[in-house]
């Protein structure tokens, strides 16, 4: 999902720049909401696990693709099943040009011995280089967030109309190595609970994640959990009027970023100079563990590899420091 998210700032520059063109998003069905509100842009539903599954599936996902009257190609994705998809279009004469995914500076970046510590290219750069590749440069310092979204009835049953600060949290990654311990979050929510005026809105997915969350909402009383109450639709509408979200190296950071809301992102045994930083933040935003004391960080790039004693780097970002940031940016907004 935050691939996708990273995705919708440079389609609002490439829209804006040329106003001319139309953009079809190839994806899942689920993730069609991100797009709505971008000029030009609509979205084709991949059905990869059923009319679309396997090469077959891709033939067919291919020639209904030409056949809506594609000029050409952007491969935001370089894996497996794009490259099937872009050997059919170079089969009907369709150009395609690829994301560079930096694989080698990647590597670099993440290995044990002789790191080459430095920030690589932004991912949102890397998309942006594609349409270069195409024929349509464009230059990300252009870009402008669109307003807030109006909050449908079933979201404002969740948050309700008092003018209260609107703080998000998401404390799920896909990989343990990203997610800041239990103990360590729940006295964050501790403390944000005590401010006047302020409520704190927790967001993830799945009935585990759905426990954890409801568990901490009946400790504190402007906690309210949002997870499995919601569309996704109606969740982005909420993530759009929130005043600051704190999550980990995760996919709500970027749906955050993508519209504008200040974004504190937690990290462990990954780190931002791998370009996945969330679109339009402060390096100030990204809370780091203590690099002196875990010198191999970043040791992967999503992280699903970390060597032995790296379990609790997130232990040495302390839950003071993680408050006071979103105590910073909520001052800023007074």
């Amino acid at each position: 999902m935050g691939d996708v998210a990273m995705l919708v700032p440079v389609l609002r520059v490439v829209t804006s720049t040329y106003p001319a063109i139309k953009i079809t998003v190839l994806t899942r069905k689920f993730f069609s909401p991100l797009f709505k509100d971008i000029q030009n842009v609509q979205v084709y539903p991949a059905d990869v696990k059923g009319l679309h599954a396997g090469v077959m599936g891709l033939s067919r996902l291919g020639r209904e693709l030409r056949d809506i009257g594609v000029d050409a190609v952007a491969d935001m994705h370089d894996v497996l099943r794009s490259n099937v998809l872009k050997t059919i279009f170079c089969f009907y004469g369709i150009p395609v040009k690829q994301l560079d995914k930096g694989r080698k500076e990647k590597k670099e970046l993440t290995t044990a011995h002789n790191k080459v510590f430095k920030q690589l290219k932004t991912t949102h750069q890397r998309y942006a280089d594609v349409f270069r590749q195409l024929g349509y440069p464009i230059d990300l310092k252009n870009h402008k967030f669109p307003p807030k979204q109006k909050l449908s009835p079933g979201v404002l049953t969740l948050t309700g109309n008092a003018p209260h600060k609107w703080i998000g949290v998401a404390p799920f990654a896909k990989h343990d190595s990203k997610v800041y311990p239990a103990d360590l979050l729940e006295e964050v929510l501790k403390e944000l609970n005590r401010e006047a005026k302020t409520k704190i809105f927790l967001f993830g997915g799945g009935k585990a994640e759905e426990e954890k969350l409801e568990l901490y909402a009946t400790k504190f009383e402007n906690v309210v959990s949002v997870a499995g109450k919601l569309k996704f639709e109606e969740e982005l509408e909420l993530i759009s009027n929130l005043d600051v979200m704190l999550s980990m190296d995760s996919g709500n950071a970027h749906l955050a970023a993508m519209y504008g809301v200040p974004v504190i992102t937690i990290w462990g045994v990954t780190h931002p100079f791998a370009g996945f930083k969330p679109f339009n933040q402060p390096i100030e935003n990204c809370l780091l563990p203590d690099l002196h004391k875990y010198p191999a960080i970043p040791t992967s790039i999503y992280g699903n590899k970390f060597p032995e004693g790296y379990e609790d780097v997130m232990r040495t970002i302390p839950p003071g420091r993680v408050v006071n940031r979103i105590k910073v940016i909520l001052a800023a907004k007074d």
